[in-house]
């Protein structure tokens, strides 16, 4: 509008609609962006470190089997693919916001006009888009040392992105909980870590006291790396509709703890 008086222009109120599509891209750009530029931290060293996990099995084990006539080295990869996977997707949407609260920068994300919906899924979808890059760089590194076969497409892509969201998700949920970095690396500590190495991972839940595998099977963690797994390998631990449903379900309550924290302001709005 154009006020003939003055001669100028009169800013005009910008029409959003229900969702907020180009804030929502920025925010999720600004994750991506924020990992992107340290690389090196994000990207590469988590190929390094499973590498270097992988090389220590194969001196330690050797060329034994593991499960369905496979080579212990074939088992393994899936699941140290899928814990490198997990473990960024976590470190990416727990740092970003722990950063963001302890530097007090988190009201240059509460003041735009981003409803709980589009923060949560931005934060949550840089978080699977660091798991999967980490992913993508894992198994392209291994195949140099590792034989990886391709049984079931689907599973892999469904677990891949599946285990991704729900470990940004917790991120999310543990970012915006923690007051300082010792309560993050609590977080890390002594539910992320030990649920990632003793969900079957390094070794076939089948070795297992009865009492420990039932446990086993009560580990979220054992189900997606499981039906990753039986994408490549194409044997299972657990039926895999098992898995396509506790990774779906879990993911559904995370999502909804998330957008409940930023709804309400929890730990965020003063």
């Amino acid at each position: 509008m154009k006020d003939a008086s003055a001669g100028f222009s009169i800013p005009q109120p910008r029409h959003i609609g229900a969702v907020n599509w180009l804030g929502l891209w920025e925010l999720y750009l600004k994750e991506v962006r924020r990992f992107l530029k340290v690389y090196l931290q994000t990207l590469a060293a988590p190929l390094v470190t499973t590498l270097i996990f992988l090389a220590i099995f194969a001196l330690s084990v050797g060329p034994q089997t593991a499960q369905g006539g496979l080579g212990f080295m074939e088992f393994l990869a899936p699941g140290l693919i899928m814990m490198a996977m997990v473990q960024n997707a976590f470190a990416n949407t727990s740092s970003s916001l722990i950063i963001a609260k302890v530097q007090g920068n988190i009201v240059d994300v509460l003041m735009p006009p981003l409803n709980a919906t589009e923060l949560t899924l931005a934060y949550a979808l840089g978080g699977v888009t660091r798991g999967v890059m980490v992913g993508i760089f894992v198994a392209v590194g291994m195949m140099a040392f590792v034989t990886l076969h391709i049984h079931s497409v689907f599973f892999i892509v469904y677990h891949a992105l599946g285990a991704s969201l729900m470990l940004s998700l917790l991120g999310m949920i543990a970012g915006i909980w923690a007051d300082k970095f010792d309560h993050m690396a609590s977080v890390t500590n002594f539910i992320v870590t030990p649920l990632s190495f003793l969900s079957g991972t390094f070794y076939t839940i089948d070795r297992l006291p009865e009492s420990l595998r039932f446990l086993a099977h009560l580990n979220p963690f054992f189900y997606m790396i499981d039906g990753f797994r039986f994408g490549f390998i194409g044997h299972d631990q657990a039926m895999p509709i098992t898995g396509l449903v506790v990774v779906g379900g879990f993911n559904v309550v995370l999502a909804a703890v998330c957008w409940q924290m930023f709804r309400t302001g929890y730990k965020l709005k003063a």
